[in-house]
Formats: structure tokens, C-alpha cells, sequence
């Protein structure tokens, strides 16, 4: 890292030591009874589709061609055939999210901008569970692992969805929920092996511990070869990791369902150099759901998480996550649909400070009060409903915080939904922001945190329309406008002089933009699906800063994205997949723009039995999505072109 006396700009030195941290390193969907089964949506005509109820947006469960946002869902039959083998991967399925890998092991992965390796204003759950680190307000998406054949679907919202999940739900929602128990019964194997990901394997085995008390366990590892620099030399950051699970499953017939579920992962990633990274941890979630009527219900979740993570010579993490959340239904009366909740979260972080980086102080709790509710109104049953609601939380940082929402659906016709929204969110300040310490060279100081960083707001509104003209035929647009203040910036702490720099709030822009997608079965044995997203980003600086970066630190999006897929299914147990995209270039970070082409072949000699062979980044040898953005070694990286076999056996 260069000092200030040889030039370096705040905003660069701010792009660098955040590098330093990222370099060193409830909703369950629902459909109706008869969709239940885990092979039931392979064989949805597009209109059964359309009807699979989702709970992410309202937290109640509402048909997909309804609801007042612009979701997607990515269901396991979409991932089987996608030849995805991670969760970023499958979350390429999604065109409504900016999806960018970074190296062997690092994405960056947002909606509606604002995206980088530390991503913050999207939030992700897993059955109910945030995959939160408090350190940057974003995901580390390297220990996001599950078997993929567990998933039952995703739902991804693009925009707010704070009045609800709460903080850091600002320009998106993403919802994985997996299979229960009872759906994943037998014994399943896979494995295989390829050039990128050299070798893999996992195994699930489900059974039944009573009539209606159903279990699984599950466990898989993986072996994914380096990245390469631009010069096509091995960029020394292959890893490795191993995860397992448990699920268990108590059915009361209709009144009460029990859930006790968890996972433990370890897994080592190399550094050029440098001994391994080494990350682990696990999770326990408890869920009860009971049914009072046929309209009134209530979920009583809990869980803890554990993650550990230790790059040497840089930087070390130990965080425990405790929390509870407390969520009823209820139906007043014919136009009230009613849900309101509360939820309480811990957060014991414990960092490793080291010369490189620290965070001051070194050990924090923090705690998140909060408390929800929503009413839909039928102003016109099942013709038109306005949703009103809000989420008020109490943090440490920032104290009370209101999100409120309105939504309004209008169901025009069979086949033909407008919506629209206004929704107010925040982005609450997280480690990085307050507490933030990067030396330089002695006796100078590259970064602090701002003591006195306030939350970022959006203020959005979203307009929307869905039609289905033919019944092989599904067509969405969604348009949006976000107006945000108090976007972070770099600051000189003592101009003139470039160093140090803090962390504030003096920025503040737009986005515009709009998201099209299509879905045409175009026969029993073909089926095509495109999405279309253009995002204008303009963030500017407010009096009195000296931030120039106009937001480049903040975001690197790009301005179009297109994707194609296709589904075919060939004659003797045949299935031949692919899709294309398309990504323009990343400009703050010259990245160029890019299409690449991703295809997989499989064939079933019997129903429990395929093998496939998939292809990735078919198009190059080796290309960037993503410019890594600095930290130690900071040469950015390419992703390459990849092939790899598999096979399952389900019996």
C-alpha cells in the first residue's frame, strides 16, 4: 500500500483497506397440497406455476401472480437442470440479481446495484435463518454451503422488502428455503469430478423415526481448483470444505409442525504465500408452527449460529448469533388479513486484531429489538388489495428505526396483475462503518471508522405488471425509482491532507431502471425463458465532502444484463440445458462487457439413476466478471472454463 506522499486519493486508500477486510478473506414458501411432493413442480404446467403460493413478500402465503413485488422463484427442478454446484451458482438463475464471481471463492452478489465483495443493502435467509456478518452488514458467501438437492425452491425479491425482514432488506430479498424431511426420504449418493471443480461427493439419507416423525442426514465436500491471474498463471487460492446436517421433522396432523434442524461446516481456502484461511462453524434452528384455524396461525422460530474464521497474519473472527422470532396470522373479519410479529437478536463478535486491520474494540454485543405489522385490506375481494405496513427496530448504533411500505395489487383480469409500491428502508451501520481501524505506514493512518455514521436510507417506488396471454406464455416488467441519503463516503479527517480518511454519510443519488422477464413452454419437451435488467445508477457528493469517488467505492454495477436459457428434453432419457448471458461492462472498474454460455447433457437410463456432464464459462479460457477491488496481492483474477461429470443414484 502506497503512503500519502506518493499520491495516493482518499477514495482509493478507502478502496484498499476495505479490500483488506473481504481479501483476508421467516418465511417458508408453501404451495398448495397437491404441489407438495419433491417431484410435483418438474411436471407444473406454467399456469400450476404461476399459482405455487410464496410467503416472502407478505409473510403469508399468496400466489406468485399476485404479489405486489417483483419475485422470482428458482425451484429445485430449475437448479437440477441449471447444473449449478453452489449456491451463487444457482442464484445465477435469478435475473433479477447482479451475480459476479470474483475468484475461485468470492461473489459479489446484489439487487438493484450497489454491488461489490461486500455487498450490504441485500439480505439473505436460509429456512428462516440470516446469513448475516455484522462486520460489513453483508454475506460471506464462500461458507454458504448446502446440498443444492436439499433446496425446495428460492424466492428472490428485487426491492425493499424492510417492512417485514428489517434492516439491510434495501434493495432485495433472498429466501432459500429447503425440503422438509418427509420429502427426502431414502438414500441418495452423488459424485464426480471435473477441471475447476476437481471433485466432489455427498450423500442424504431420510427415514422415519415414528408415523409422523421424520428425519434426514446429509453430508458433502467439495475440491475447487484456483482462479488465474489475467496472464493465465495460477492465482494460489484453491479450497476445500466439508459440511453436514441434520433435519427432524413432527407432524400433528394439521395443528402442529415441529422442526429441529442443523448444520456444521470446515472447510480451508490457500493464499499465495501464506498459510491456508481456515473457516467452520454450524447452526441449530428450532421452529414451531401451530394452527389455530383455518385462518389464525402463529411460528415461534429460534436459532443459533456459530462462525469462526482465521486468515493468518491478517485477521480473525469468532461470532455467536442468538435469535428469536415470534410471528401470528390472522384473518379479521372478510377484508383484514392481518400479520404481525416480534424478534430479538444477539450478536457476540469477537475479532483478532492483527497490524494489517483492526476493529476497536476488539470484542462487541450487540442487540436488535424489533417488532412488525402488516394488515392487507380487501378493497375489492380478489380483485383489489392494499397492504400497509411497518417494521420498527432498536439497534445499538442508531437506535429506533421506522420502514414502512404501501403496496397495491390489482387483478385486472385472470392472467393479469398491476402493482405498485412505496416503501421506505435503511441500511443500518454495521462494524466496518463505526469501528473501522486500518494503520499504514508508521506513524500514519489510512482509515477509521466514523464514530458518528448514521444509516443509509432509500425511499423507492415500484410499479409493476404481470400477464400471462396464452396459457404457455408468462411476461413480467418491473420499474422502480430509488431516491437514497446518507450513502457512505470517504472523507479527508483533516483536509488538506489526504490522510487519514473516516467513513460518513455525505453522499447521496438515485437508481432507475427496470426488469423483464418471459417464460414460454413452447411444447410438452421445450421450454425458454429470458430476463432483460437495465440499472442507471448517479451518485453524487453533498456539500461540503470531500469524496470524489461519485460512489465508485460503493458500487460496481452493470447497465444491462440479458440472459436466455433453454430446456430440452431429447428422446431416450435425454435433457440438454443452457444458458447464455450477457453482462456490459463494469466501468469504475474496467472490467469489460462479456457473454458466456454455460450448457449441461444428461441422460436418466432410470428414473433413480442420471449421470451429466456439465460445461461452464464455455466461451473463454479465462475472463473477469468482477475486479477485485484491493487487499494484499490485490492482482485481479479470472474465472475459466470449466467441465466437470456427475452422477446420482436415489434409491
Amino acid at each position: 500500500m502506497r503512503n500519502w506522499a506518493c499520491g495516493i486519493s482518499p477514495s482509493a486508500a478507502a478502496f484498499a483497506a476495505l479490500g483488506l477486510l473481504v481479501c483476508a478473506g421467516y418465511g417458508v414458501a408453501q404451495t398448495p397440497e397437491a404441489l407438495s411432493s419433491p417431484s410435483a413442480l418438474k411436471k407444473l404446467s406454467l399456469e400450476q406455476l404461476m399459482d405455487v403460493e410464496v410467503t416472502s413478500v407478505s409473510k403469508r402465503a399468496e400466489k406468485l401472480s399476485e404479489t405486489a413485488s417483483a419475485i422470482q422463484v428458482i425451484t429445485d427442478e430449475d437448479i437440477r437442470r441449471s447444473g449449478a454446484s453452489s449456491l451463487p451458482e444457482a442464484l445465477r438463475l435469478a435475473s433479477n440479481l447482479e451475480v459476479a464471481q470474483v475468484d475461485s471463492r468470492q461473489w459479489a452478489i446484489s439487487a438493484r446495484g450497489f454491488n461489490s465483495t461486500t455487498a450490504n443493502k441485500l439480505l439473505v435467509l436460509i429456512d428462516g435463518r440470516a446469513v448475516y456478518t455484522p462486520l460489513y452488514a453483508g454475506v460471506f458467501w464462500d461458507v454458504q454451503d448446502t446440498m443444492l438437492e436439499d433446496i425446495d425452491r428460492i424466492e428472490v425479491i428485487s426491492g425493499p422488502g424492510a417492512t417485514l425482514w428489517g434492516a439491510n432488506a434495501v434493495n432485495g430479498v433472498i429466501n432459500i428455503t429447503t425440503k422438509s424431511a418427509k420429502d427426502t426420504q431414502g438414500l441418495l449418493l452423488l459424485g464426480g469430478g471435473g477441471t475447476e471443480l476437481r471433485d466432489f461427493g455427498g450423500f442424504r439419507y431420510g427415514g422415519a423415526l415414528a408415523s409422523n416423525v421424520f428425519y434426514r442426514v446429509s453430508g458433502k465436500y467439495f475440491d475447487r481448483d484456483s482462479a488465474v491471474l489475467p496472464s493465465g498463471q495460477d492465482a494460489t487460492n484453491d479450497w476445500r470444505m466439508g459440511q453436514g446436517g441434520f433435519r427432524l421433522d413432527r407432524e400433528d396432523s394439521d395443528v402442529n409442525l415441529l422442526t429441529l434442524q442443523g448444520d456444521v461446516y470446515s472447510g480451508r481456502i490457500a493464499q499465495a504465500g501464506l498459510d491456508d484461511t481456515a473457516v467452520s462453524g454450524g447452526n441449530v434452528l428450532g421452529r414451531w408452527t401451530h394452527r389455530m384455524s383455518l385462518d389464525s396461525d402463529f411460528k415461534l422460530q429460534f436459532y443459533y449460529d456459530r462462525t469462526h474464521r482465521f486468515i493468518p497474519g491478517t485477521f480473525t473472527e469468532d461470532l455467536d448469533t442468538y435469535d428469536v422470532d415470534f410471528q401470528q396470522r390472522a384473518l379479521l373479519g372478510e377484508r383484514n388479513d392481518i400479520v404481525w410479529g416480534l424478534g430479538y437478536r444477539l450478536l457476540d463478535d469477537n475479532v483478532g486484531n492483527t497490524p494489517v486491520l483492526a476493529f476497536l474494540p476488539a470484542k462487541v454485543t450487540r442487540q436488535v429489538f424489533s417488532a412488525f405489522g402488516q394488515d392487507e385490506i380487501a378493497l375489492v375481494k380478489d380483485r383489489l388489495h392494499l397492504t400497509l405496513g411497518t417494521k420498527i427496530e432498536h439497534n445499538d448504533y442508531t437506535g429506533f428505526e421506522f420502514q414502512p411500505s404501501g403496496r397495491l395489487a390489482w387483478n385486472v383480469s385472470q392472467g393479469q396483475t398491476v402493482w405498485g409500491a412505496i416503501s421506505r428502508a435503511v441500511r443500518t451501520p454495521s462494524r466496518i462503518d463505526r469501528e473501522f481501524y486500518a494503520p499504514g505506514s508508521p506513524p500514519f493512518v489510512v482509515l477509521v471508522g466514523g464514530t458518528n455514521f448514521v444509516s443509509e436510507e432509500l425511499l423507492a417506488y415500484e410499479l409493476g405488471y404481470r400477464l400471462q396471454p396464452i396459457q404457455r406464455l408468462s411476461l413480467s416488467l418491473a420499474g422502480f425509482y430509488n431516491d437514497y441519503d446518507n450513502v457512505r463516503s470517504v472523507e479527508q479527517l483533516s483536509p488538506p491532507a489526504p490522510l487519514p480518511i473516516t467513513l460518513a454519510n455525505r453522499q447521496r443519488g438515485n437508481s432507475y431502471g427496470a426488469e423483464f422477464t418471459a417464460d414460454y413452454r413452447a411444447t410438452d419437451w421445450l421450454r425458454l425463458r429470458a430476463g432483460y435488467t437495465e440499472l442507471q445508477i448517479h451518485i453524487r457528493p453533498k456539500s461540503g465532502s470531500t469524496d470524489a469517488s461519485k460512489g465508485s467505492v460503493e458500487s460496481s454495477d452493470p447497465n444491462h444484463q440479458f440472459f436466455l436459457r433453454s430446456s430440452l428434453d431429447l428422446p431416450g432419457h435425454l435433457q440438454f440445458d443452457s444458458a447464455l448471458r450477457y453482462v456490459t461492462h463494469l466501468a469504475n472498474q474496467g472490467v469489460p462487457a462479456y457473454a458466456e454460455l454455460d450448457a449441461r447433457l444428461a441422460w436418466e437410463p432410470i428414473p433413480k439413476l442420471e449421470f451429466s456432464i456439465v460445461g461452464q464459462n464455455l466461451l473463454h479460457h479465462h475472463h473477469p466478471e468482477f475486479g477485485r477491488q484491493s487487499g494484499p496481492r490485490a492482482a485481479p483474477q479470472d474465472v475459466e472454463r470449466g467441465v466437470y461429470g456427475k452422477a446420482l443414484w436415489r434409491f
